[in-house]
């Protein structure tokens, strides 16, 4: 009779297995946590964060002054090829007119050549007559020879006009180019300062953006109280220095009218400003006339010292010249400072000083 046995178990087994599952178990955990500690994001303190909007402000601005730096020389391209096309046009209508006095005297020779002069003459019945006709036919060639002179003239100066107008229209293409590169950097820097709020609780987005001035430009209730606010807090500070000068007095007269309005980068006007579009804008007001950029106003006028500033004195920020406002005493100025803060006044030394020029 066949006996049934069962098989022996390695008494080691279960529990090699049991250790093994229990191991792989707390490996997967460790992993699991590890992985999701790796793609979290930190989370950032609200000074970190102010540093981090600030900076990308700051990367915006220079990138600003390069856009109106590069739509000013855009827009001068743009008249010149204009002028240049006119001129152009009013030059090939003379080359036209040059042309068709040429072809006239062209179908005049052709009619009566073919006859030598000699033979002209003996078949005449007037040889006076004919001499007659023979000098003025003299007169006719040296205007034909004029004629041509000019054409060649004209012809000349349209292609020397249509060579400056192609230079012109690369010099346009390449300054629209700069133009867009510059804008769509501007535009990058500020979505990256809004992610950095968006990523805020409400409460530490409006810490950091009440830390400088700033209002979220989403409520327009919010831009409203923002600007009776800054135009309340302008009228109370005490009245201006007396100004350099009469324009000066202007200038700082229209500063303090646009306490208030929003920053809008590469405006000038009149309903909102970049910081080198208010201080061009207040100047105007003056009848002075100023370069677009801060790297162009800083030259415009006379360098003044720190110690030497007057009320409507042009006051730049940092080393690249990337920041300017105007200033209107007491150590003050007024200034355009980012997207979301309003022009209002501030004390010049919270930026680092770069220098200042008068422009009248």
């Amino acid at each position: 009779m066949a006996t049934h046995r069962k098989p022996k178990q390695n008494p080691l087994a279960g529990s090699t297995a049991r250790t093994a599952a229990t191991l792989a178990l707390a490996g997967a955990a460790t992993a699991t946590a590890l992985e999701g500690t790796g793609h979290a994001t930190p989370a950032i303190t609200v000074d970190q964060a102010k540093t981090q909007v600030a900076g990308y402000y700051r990367q915006a601005e220079v990138a600003t002054e390069k856009y109106n730096g590069a739509k000013e020389r855009t827009d001068r391209a743009r008249s010149a090829l204009d002028r240049l096309q006119d001129e152009a046009a009013r030059r090939t209508e003379r080359l036209n007119a040059a042309r068709n006095a040429l072809g006239s005297f062209a179908t005049a020779q052709y009619r009566e050549g073919g006859m030598p002069a000699g033979v002209r003459l003996l078949l005449s019945s007037s040889p006076d007559r004919y001499l007659e006709s023979a000098a003025l036919a003299d007169r006719a060639g040296t205007r034909q020879a004029v004629a041509v002179a000019r054409v060649r003239h004209e012809l000349r100066d349209v292609q020397q006009v249509r060579t400056t107008a192609g230079a012109r229209l690369s010099e346009l293409r390449r300054e629209e180019a700069a133009l867009a590169a510059h804008k769509r950097t501007v535009e990058a820097k500020l979505a990256k300062a809004k992610e950095v709020l968006d990523a805020l609780p409400a409460a530490e987005r409006t810490a950091v953006e009440a830390a400088d001035g700033a209002v979220d430009t989403a409520g327009t209730a919010g831009k409203e109280a923002t600007h009776t606010v800054l135009a309340a807090a302008g009228a109370a500070h005490a009245a201006p220095a007396p100004a350099a000068s009469g324009r000066a007095a202007r200038a700082v007269a229209f500063a303090y009218s646009a306490i208030g309005k929003p920053y809008v980068w590469g405006a000038t006007g009149p309903s909102g400003f970049d910081c080198s579009g208010l201080t061009q804008a207040a100047w105007q007001a003056a009848g002075v006339s100023l370069p677009r950029t801060t790297y162009t106003q800083i030259n415009a006028g006379r360098r003044v010292a720190r110690n030497q500033l007057a009320p409507g004195d042009l006051v730049f920020f940092y080393s690249g010249i990337s920041h300017v406002g105007l200033y209107i005493g007491g150590g003050r100025m007024i200034h355009a400072p980012h997207p979301g803060a309003p022009v209002r006044i501030a004390p010049i030394d919270e930026m680092p000083f770069a220098g200042a020029s008068r422009p009248a």
